[in-house]
């Protein structure tokens, strides 16, 4: 299915059942840490809050990437990031409402010297590609940090566009 600008759209009913095959299942959506609430609709925009990567309520991995993470244990942590952003996307509009991933947006706590946050997001990015396809694809800031909340290595933010 095509949709504005050319840009190929997912077909709608298809998500779950493509999470399904790659034998992912989004889980619970997280609790927010503070005053705000995991994802926003305006308009057929969805944005997410900040995802961490959180797995049954609790922190999977702490640390600065480039320290006591690897880039590839972040990649990891940014993938499971991702999957907590479709989640509260899920909980706000179904996910099978998601015509397209229009943004996202990482970040990455660094330790000094540690200049790989592309490859970090790759993780959250090629999830997005798995799940949606050609519309998964997505234009994308990868930024470098000192800290993040409860001492997190990443942090994933998306923008779908919605049905």
């Amino acid at each position: 299915m095509t949709g504005a600008g050319g840009q190929e759209r997912s077909d709608s009913g298809n998500v779950t059942a493509k999470l399904a095959e790659l034998g992912l299942t989004l889980p619970s959506v997280v609790k927010p840490l503070a005053a705000y609430v995991p994802a926003v609709r305006t308009g057929n925009l969805v944005y997410t809050a900040g995802q961490l990567p959180m797995e049954a309520g609790s922190l999977n991995l702490t640390g600065k990437v480039g320290a006591e993470v690897t880039a590839e244990q972040a990649k990891q942590a940014a993938r499971l990031c991702a999957l907590n952003a479709l989640a509260a996307i899920d909980a706000l509009v179904g996910i099978d409402n998601v015509t397209r991933v229009v943004k996202v947006v990482g970040f990455v706590a660094s330790a000094p010297g540690f200049t790989g946050q592309p490859g970090v997001i790759n993780g959250a990015s090629d999830l997005l590609g798995e799940v949606f396809g050609e519309a998964g694809a997505h234009a994308r800031s990868a930024v470098g940090v000192s800290e993040l909340p409860l001492n997190a290595p990443v942090e994933v933010e998306l923008i779908a566009e919605v049905e």
